[in-house]
């Protein structure tokens, strides 16, 4: 089993040759012990419970440092996330932006993805929000 740097929960990210090599994601994330933490959605919320960013890059870097922040709280690090799912407004406008969304992951998150998946909406619970960000994690011990 592959281990992330810091990371003393052994982690496995499978990637099998006869699916289509994932990018920005793992298809699948494989884990032997610790403790699970299910990480509600995330907005671009500031503190004071406002949307914060214009765009959909600077929302999902508000929405998934929330989300660090609340596993964080949880006893657990970014490297801990084993699964995360991606609610988004407008796909097209998420999708033109995918490489500055990959430099915002790289640097709360890392280089390592958890399985993932993206899925379009109507809308979200803030009429102002464009992406929401839910994950689960495992943290050791």
């Amino acid at each position: 089993m592959a281990r992330r740097e810091g990371n003393p929960t052994p982690m496995e990210r499978v990637n099998p040759h006869e699916l289509a090599p994932p990018s920005g994601f793992s298809h699948a994330v494989s884990v032997e012990r610790g403790r699970l933490v299910f990480l509600a959605g995330q907005t671009a919320l500031d503190a004071g419970g406002r949307i914060v960013g214009d765009t959909v890059v600077e929302q999902f870097e508000r929405a998934l440092t929330n989300l660090v922040t609340a596993l964080k709280a949880s006893g657990g690090e970014a490297a801990h996330l084993v699964s995360l799912t991606v609610y988004i407004v407008n796909m097209e406008d998420y999708r033109s932006h995918a490489r500055e969304i990959g430099a915002v992951w790289r640097r709360v998150v890392g280089r390592d993805y958890p399985a993932m998946a993206g899925i379009g909406v109507a809308r979200l619970w803030d009429v102002e929000a464009l992406v929401e960000v839910q994950g689960i994690a495992v943290v050791p011990g």
